[in-house]
């Protein structure tokens, strides 16, 4: 700022993230459109947020605060599925932890208010957009109101961030008050005790009827989902005690034209010359290029729709291949495209083929339970990408390391020919998540006969090209709807074909996720059936063990679980059995070693103020429940039917 001569800045981007100057980065594209705007940006990463200070030493923004925690979620990036504290954070300075609190947003919002009264805040990012309305908090296991109750930030932006942002720009230097900005596509606010909720608005269940009732919390997400197409969906209300949350329609996605203006600003690709420590998740896409937006599979355990949309958007060639050209000319750059892909690798430029009627479908999936006959499903866009992106100069690999929808990728050879012979390392990570029909269908994801058909297609597709190739698939454990049962035929099924999965995701339940509905109601909201679903900590752990049965510090969980449901066939040396009879030397030493030192430490977050685990910049360990401690016990919940 004084090298620049600026007094003060126009807007201020605060952030639990490093900054790094790379379009993954959500912070560095809405610094850039802010300053491609004519505005003076000055960003905040990672401050200490124990004082106001660091929010003092950039002097007060002209226009407004915009908070983010970052681009996961802070809880998410701090616990595992079994709530213990991680060990790195990818989104810091050489993975260090501690240099964000949890639930970022409200304690940033406290802090800009403390540094300078009066300026306006607007929360976003996915830690607020996930929790625009009443949710489940997994972490607490609690219903918990709006973010804009604890943030009590002026305005909350939902969904991908470059339009709203620059409007609230826009808006507040034509001296608009912050007030007026609630007409404001993608934003939500509250209104004062005496104010009354804009007409029409469609009222969702109260944040009192959803805290006291899991069917009402279930009826207040089927609602909400149906009301996510920007192109029809309807201004929503929701009561919280004496205040109504009004939310409103959803943001336009991007044109091609305004997502090649966006990625054609001039990002330098690195972090902040300040860090002295390598940014993990900067490391993993540095050289990566991300060609599209959006995903219409509508996964209920994914995240992506409520933030990006399900309407694909996608770059044009011309813009992604002079990224490639780009990349290509760094002289640190080694030849390989790490990732040609998005939250989705090959929904590249595929779109509703009616538009008239896109503009009044509510379907949450376009190819679920089947693909939509009017949904344009042809590669060949993607492939001829692929095909150009390989041959520019210094390019000597181009891999696509994003999921691959199998199903749609089945009606298309080519692409699966083409995916095995130019653009697979020797392995290509594919995501079945599980091998139970029935579980698969409460996912929204293809059933088990589909990923069969991929991976033949797939291996055949390699040995035709002289290659040695093999999938690797991803499986999730505790997914409501899984049982015990279903995991042992997962386990059978992965003994079967010599799979033996080093990493495995656990259920998580993010907020606002049609899955999470599930986890915390027993309920699927678009159905109102039941759905039984594993909510004990050692439930879940039974199923996270079930799928490395191999791990001999698993034994003892996975014979337990399999003399439970009577499956002692599975148990010795013969050619399906997952276990020895007699426990391996290593399963004896781990249990030894797990009664004596306990489990790690559990989540007790603070809620409105400093982190107990960063309290002085460091992760300790806290109050919780352990085995073998004396101390408040974890809550008991039984599934929903018994």
């Amino acid at each position: 700022m004084d090298v620049r001569g600026w007094r003060e800045p126009d807007v201020v981007l605060v952030t639990g993230d490093a900054y790094v100057d790379h379009p993954s980065f959500a912070m560095a594209i809405l610094g850039r459109v802010l300053e491609d705007a004519g505005l003076r940006v000055a960003i905040l990463a990672q401050p200490d947020w124990r004082t106001a200070d660091a929010w003092r030493e950039l002097g007060r923004p002209r226009l407004f605060y915009a908070v983010s925690g970052g681009n996961m979620d802070s809880l998410i990036n701090h616990y595992t599925a079994n709530k213990k504290r991680r060990n790195d954070d990818a989104y810091s300075p050489g993975g260090e932890i501690g240099l964000r609190p949890d639930r970022c947003v409200p304690i940033y919002a406290q802090r800009c208010r403390e540094a300078f009264s009066g300026v306006p805040i607007v929360i976003g990012g996915i830690e607020a957009s996930l929790r625009r309305i009443a949710h489940f908090d997994y972490w607490s296991d609690t219903v918990r109101p709006s973010l804009l109750v604890n943030s009590k930030a002026d305005l909350l932006v939902f969904g991908m961030g470059e339009k709203p942002i620059v409007e609230i720009a826009r808006r507040l230097d034509a001296g608009e008050d912050v007030r007026d900005l609630r007409d404001m596509r993608g934003a939500c606010y509250l209104l004062g005790k005496t104010e009354k909720p804009p007409a029409p608005s469609i009222e969702l269940p109260s944040f009192g009827e959803v805290k006291a009732d899991k069917r009402r919390f279930a009826e207040m997400t089927r609602r909400h989902h149906h009301e996510t197409n920007p192109l029809n969906a309807s201004r929503l209300v929701q009561r919280h005690g004496d205040r109504w949350l009004v939310h409103n329609p959803p943001s336009l996605p991007l044109e091609q034209e305004e997502m090649d203006h966006v990625f054609g600003l001039p990002f330098r690709r690195h972090p902040h010359p300040a860090y002295k420590a390598a940014i993990p998740a900067h490391t993993m896409i540095k050289d990566s290029v991300t060609i599209m937006r959006g995903c219409f599979g509508g996964c209920t355990f994914c995240s992506i729709t409520m933030h990006e949309g399900r309407i694909m958007q996608s770059r044009s060639q011309a813009s992604i291949l002079n990224e490639v050209e780009r990349i290509a000319a760094d002289p640190e750059f080694k030849g390989t495209i790490s990732d040609l892909g998005g939250p989705t690798a090959n929904m590249y430029d595929m779109r509703c083929t009616r538009p008239d009627v896109e503009a009044k479908c509510r379907r949450l999936s376009c190819i679920h339970p089947k693909v939509c006959p009017l949904l344009g499903t042809s590669h060949k866009p993607t492939i001829d990408l692929l095909r150009k992106a390989r041959r520019v100069p210094g390019v000597k690999h181009v891999f696509v390391a994003s999921g691959i929808r199998m199903d749609l990728a089945n009606l298309d050879p080519e692409y699966v020919e083409e995916i095995a012979r130019h653009h697979t390392g020797g392995h290509l990570k594919i995501a079945p998540e599980h091998t139970s029909d029935r579980v698969l269908s409460l996912m929204k994801k293809p059933d088990k006969a589909s990923c069969d058909e991929f991976a033949s297609q797939f291996v055949a597709a390699s040995r035709a090209a002289g290659k040695e190739q093999y999938v690797v698939p991803y499986f999730i454990s505790s997914h409501p709807g899984s049982t015990v049962d279903d995991m042992i035929e997962l386990a059978v099924f992965l003994k079967q074909r010599g799979y033996r999965p080093r990493q495995v995701q656990d259920f998580i339940p993010a907020p606002m996720d049609v899955a999470t509905t599930m986890f915390h109601t027993g309920l699927d909201p678009m159905t109102m059936k039941p759905v039984d679903t594993a909510v004990r900590l050692r439930d879940r752990k039974v199923q996270r063990a079930l799928l490395q049965y191999f791990k001999p510090e698993n034994w003892f969980a996975v014979r337990r679980a399999l003399l439970d449901r009577g499956r002692k066939d599975l148990i010795g040396s013969g050619p399906l059995a997952l276990i020895p009879e007699s426990p391996p030397k290593a399963a004896v030493e781990a249990r030894r070693k797990q009664a004596k030192d306990g489990d790690a430490t559990y989540v007790h977050a603070d809620d409105a103020g400093v982190s107990r685990h960063a309290r002085g910049g460091k992760s300790a360990r806290t109050v919780g429940y352990r085995p073998g401690r004396k101390g408040a016990r974890p809550k008991r919940r039984r599934p929903p039917n018994g």
